[in-house]
Parts: structure tokens; sequence; C-alpha cells
């Protein structure tokens, strides 16, 4: 299966393309029966597999591992991968698109800041020149095959965000991502400067992004929207709520009556994930 033609076509069909945030193989087993993309997050892959925020601890060969596994797991999901800044060096970013297209992964989103990074909704982002990024966007893209690429700016000045992100809607790449924008103003003065290019907007909870809707996000002319760590931060607050109740309860675990998880729900859950429960074999295509 050609996976990034599929999320190419998506995302140039009429009405937006959500994706959903996952940072472990049991979110993304519960977001796959709601929504058909998920968006490998990087502030939860690091939170999940590191324990560490997202400031430049993640491992290529971690993500790529990460992927492998989602593509066994989900074969006709599409899967989006943050990549950051290619993990700094050009080549190693051409190594790793490389890799990540040929078990499966439906697209990247390839960062303008350098190191020490930080995540695209906090403070203190250091961007690299335009015309640093550019080359090693322009090498990504001469590297990948039909892979879709999402060119990201953290530029926060505001002159500098427009000329960035009219130079990148220049490139190949897919889609273009202005990480971080503050205002319903702001997206539509991105869109008036980029032309044709699909627009992606990244939405998190607490960030500095405005709540908006998926209808709201298409009218402003938004093609895909992408929510880092709802799956995340959800689990957080459950987790935190489920052992309080457990210590008020002096240990005595609940009633699994009423919807709520136990042993048997989790399990129906992940056996949907064995390859010989999937209808129809993919072949991906390399």
């Amino acid at each position: 299966m050609n996976y990034g033609t599929a999320l190419r076509n998506e995302i140039r069909s009429d009405g937006i393309t959500p994706l959903i945030g996952i940072y472990d193989m049991h979110s993304a087993s519960v977001a796959a029966q709601h929504y058909n993309g998920l968006f490998v997050s990087g502030f939860g892959f690091a939170a999940s597999h590191y324990g560490l925020p997202d400031i430049g601890f993640i491992a290529w060969s971690d993500i790529v591992a990460f992927v492998q596994r989602l593509r066994l797991a989900f074969p006709r999901t599409h899967l989006l991968v943050d990549i950051d800044d290619g993990y700094v060096d050009p080549e190693v970013a051409c190594h790793v698109v490389e890799h990540l297209e040929r078990i499966g992964a439906s697209g990247v989103i390839l960062e303008d800041q350098r190191r020490p990074r930080r995540c695209g909704h906090v403070d203190g982002k250091q961007i690299l020149p335009l015309e640093d990024y550019l080359e090693k966007l322009e090498m990504v893209l001469a590297t990948r095959e039909e892979l879709v690429v999402v060119a990201r700016t953290d530029a926060v000045e505001e002159d500098e965000i427009l000329r960035r992100a009219a130079a990148l809607a220049e490139t190949d790449a897919d889609v273009l991502l202005v990480d971080g924008v503050r205002s319903v103003e702001w997206i539509r003065r991105v869109r008036s400067v980029i032309g044709d290019k699909p627009l992606l907007f990244n939405q998190i909870a607490g960030g500095k992004s405005p709540r908006l809707s998926l209808p709201e996000l298409s009218e402003l002319g938004v093609d895909v929207a992408i929510y880092s760590t709802p799956c995340l931060f959800a689990a957080q607050a459950a987790i935190d709520t489920a052992l309080a109740e457990l210590r008020a309860n002096d240990g005595r675990l609940p009633e699994t009556t009423g919807g709520a998880v136990g042993v048997a729900s989790s399990l129906e859950l992940l056996s949907q994930n064995i390859s010989r429960h999937h209808e129809k074999p993919v072949r991906m295509s390399v």
C-alpha cells in the first residue's frame, strides 16, 4: 500500500483531516477506534518512552522502532510522524526518512528549530537560518519517494513567520505548519501568503493556539488538524484519579460494571492488533 499517497489524497480531498496524537501502542489502540489517522507526537513519545520533556532527548532509532510496531498493528491507518529537526544533521534526517518510508509511515513533520529544541508551544525556541533549513528540507524531499513531508516553522517574530511561510510554500513540501500560531487572524495571514499549499494546524491543550473546532478550521482554510496530546493528558488525569480513589478505598478495586474497563474489555481491544485478526493483509510498497 502506498501510505504517503493515501494520506496525500485525503489531505487534498474536500474537508479537513484530523490526526490524533498518541504516545504508545495502548493509546494508539484506543485512538484507532475513533479516528483513521494517528500522529506520533514528539511530546507524547518523550513523555512515554523516556519520562522526559520534549526538549531533544528522542533518539531516531527509538521512533523508527515505535512506528514499525504501529504499522504492524494498524495496517490501514494514516501515520504522521514528528521527526523534530531531523535529529540535527541533514544526512541523519534523510536516513530516518528512508527508514520510516520503508516501514510504512504515511508522512513526517520536519521543523526549523536549532538545538536545544523546545515544544512548539513553549517559550525559548531558536530557529535555524532559513537557508540552512531549506537545504535540509530539500535533501529530505529528494530522499522521499511518496512520503508526505510537512515543512514546519517555529518562527515567532511576525515578519519572520510570514517570510518563512512564503518560502516554504515555494518548496515541494506537501503541507505547511506554522507552530504555536496565536490567533485566528494569524491563521488567516498565513493562509494568505502560502497560496494553495495545504495548511496544518497543531492543537495542544494549554498551548498558545486557540481552541477551534474542525468546521471552524475548515472555514479558515486549514486542511489538516493534529491533536498532539489528548491521549497523554487524558491518561495522566485518569491514572491520577484512579489511584487516588484506590488509596481512598483502602486498596479495594472498583467494580467493572457500567462500562468501566476490566480484563475482558482491555483484551478485546488489544486482540484487534494481532495480525491474523486483520481482515486483509496489506503489502507495503518499497
